[in-house]
C-alpha cells in the first residue's frame, strides 16, 4: 500500500482577534498569535485503510516469562510510544474539504491500557486467550483517540506467565515498521540503557576470479531475467484481477468471507528445528516456513478430499489434478530504518522513514504429496528465488499508491 510518507509536522499559526496592547511608545498593537494543533494530510494509504470495505487492524501478541507490571508498561509507554507522531495523533475528516488528516492531540495512556481482572486459576487459559484475541477483531477502536490499545492479561497459559496484546489501526504503519518500533521501545535486561541488537547477515561477497567478462555476462543475464520475470508476473497479476481465478477447493471462501467473524489460533513450533533444516539444506528460514505451509495445505486438502470419497487415510493420494492454489507474499520495500533512527524519532522527531511501504507478490503453492517431505522446502526455495528476481512487489506497491 502507499507510503504514509511521514514528514516533519509543522505547527501552524493564525492571527487571532484584535486586542489593544500598549507598546513602549504608547501606540497600540492590535494582533495576537494563536497556535493551532499540529496536523498533516492523510496519505492515500491512510484514506484507503479507513474505508468501510478495508477498515483493518494489526493485532500482535507477546508472551512474557513473568507477570506483567502495569505501572512499568505505563511508564515505558509515556516515555517512548506516545512521543511518536502517529501514536499521538487522531485521524479526522475536514468538514469543509472532506479530506482526512492527522491532528496532534494530548495522549492519556490510561485510556489506552486495558487490564481486565482475571481469575488466575481459570480452567482453560489458552482457550480464553484465543477467545479474547478473536473478540478484538470485531471491536472497533475509538476514533476520538489515537488508534492503538495495549491489553495486559496476567493469566498463566501453557507458554507464558503474562500476555500483552497490541491492537492498532493499520493506517498507523505496516508490520515491519511496527516491529521495529516495538524493539526501539525496549532495552536489554543486562544493560537497561542499551538498545536490543538485531542479527545481521554473515554472508561475505564472493570474489570473482574470472574477471570483468564473467561479471559482465552475469549482469546481462541478471538484467534479462529481471526484465522477463517482471513482465510475466505483471501480466499474471493483471490477469488475476480481471479473470484468472483459483480452483474451488475446501480452502476457498465465498463472496462474503471478508465480513465473517475471524478466529485467531496459533501453534508454536521450534525455531531450532527450523534452523536445523535451514542449515542442512543451505536455505533461509522463509524457505522453510513456506515449505511447511505447502505441506500443511497439501495434507489438509488430501484429507478433506479423502473424506468426501470415504477414504480418510492420509497415505492415499486423493488430490485432484492441476489444483491452482496461490497465496500472496509481502515484501518490505523500505530501506532498513534501524532501531536507533526510530528512537531518535520518538525523542527528537527525526525524519526516519515511516508508514506503509509494502509490496505484494502472487505466488503459486504447489499441492502434491511427494515421497520426500523435504521436496516441499526445495519447491518453496525455487519459487521464492524466482520472485526475488522480479519487480512485481514494486509494481503492486506503485499500482496501489496510484490507485
Amino acid at each position: 500500500m502507499g507510503s504514509l510518507g511521514l514528514k516533519p509536522i509543522d505547527t501552524k499559526t493564525k492571527i487571532g482577534p484584535k486586542m489593544g496592547v500598549n507598546t513602549a511608545n504608547g501606540q497600540k498593537k492590535n494582533t495576537v498569535v494563536v497556535t493551532e494543533p499540529e496536523q498533516e494530510p492523510a496519505s492515500p494509504a491512510t484514506r484507503l485503510f479507513h474505508t468501510k470495505s478495508l477498515n483493518c487492524y494489526i493485532i500482535a501478541i507477546l508472551g512474557c516469562t513473568t507477570k506483567i507490571n502495569r505501572d512499568v508498561i505505563k511508564k515505558g509507554l509515556e516515555s517512548t510510544l506516545v512521543n511518536h507522531p502517529r501514536f499521538s495523533s487522531i485521524s479526522v475528516v475536514d468538514e469543509k474539504k472532506g479530506a482526512r488528516k492527522w491532528v496532534k492531540t494530548t495522549v492519556n495512556v490510561e485510556d489506552h491500557l486495558v487490564c481486565p481482572d482475571l481469575d488466575p486459576d481459570m480452567d482453560s487459559p489458552d482457550e480464553f486467550l484465543e477467545n479474547y484475541t478473536s473478540s478484538l477483531t470485531t471491536t472497533p477502536l475509538d476514533m476520538t483517540k489515537p488508534l492503538w490499545e495495549v491489553h495486559i492479561l496476567n493469566v498463566k497459559t501453557s507458554e507464558a506467565d503474562g500476555v500483552g496484546i497490541l491492537k492498532l489501526h493499520h493506517s498507523i504503519g505496516d508490520g515491519i515498521s511496527i516491529i521495529s518500533l516495538i524493539l526501539a521501545c525496549t532495552r536489554k535486561a543486562s544493560d537497561p540503557e542499551a538498545l536490543p541488537t538485531i542479527p545481521s547477515s554473515n554472508k561475505k561477497e564472493k570474489k570473482d576470479k574470472a574477471g570483468c567478462f564473467s561479471r559482465f555476462c552475469y549482469y546481462v543475464w541478471f538484467s534479462f531475467m529481471l526484465f522477463w520475470n517482471t513482465i510475466v508476473d505483471v501480466v499474471m497479476f493483471l490477469a488475476t484481477i480481471m479473470f484468472l481465478k483459483d480452483t474451488d477447493t475446501p480452502m476457498k471462501g465465498g463472496a462474503e468471507v471478508g465480513d465473517s467473524p475471524k478466529r485467531l489460533v496459533h501453534r508454536t513450533i521450534s525455531l531450532d528445528d527450523m534452523k536445523l533444516v535451514k542449515n542442512a539444506l543451505n536455505l533461509t528460514i522463509n524457505d522453510v516456513v513456506m515449505g511447511m505451509a505447502q505441506a500443511g495445505f497439501s495434507r489438509y486438502l488430501n484429507r478433506r478430499y479423502g473424506n468426501k470419497k470415504g477414504k480418510g487415510s492420509s497415505k492415499t493420494n486423493n488430490l485432484p489434478n492441476n489444483i491452482r492454489l496461490r497465496g500472496s507474499i509481502v515484501f518490505n520495500i523500505r530501506p532498513s530504518t534501524g532501531i536507533r533512527a526510530l528512537v531518535e524519532m520518538m525523542e527528537k522527531r527525526s525524519k526516519a522513514k515511516w508508514g506503509n511501504e509494502i509490496g505484494y507478490v502472487l505466488t503459486r503453492l504447489p499441492i502434491s504429496l511427494p515421497d520426500n517431505p523435504l521436496d516441499y522446502i526445495r519447491q518453496a526455495k525455487t519459487i521464492i528465488d524466482r520472485k526475488k528476481l522480479s519487480l512485481e512487489s514494486r509494481f503492486s506497491f506503485r499500482a496501489a499508491k496510484l490507485f
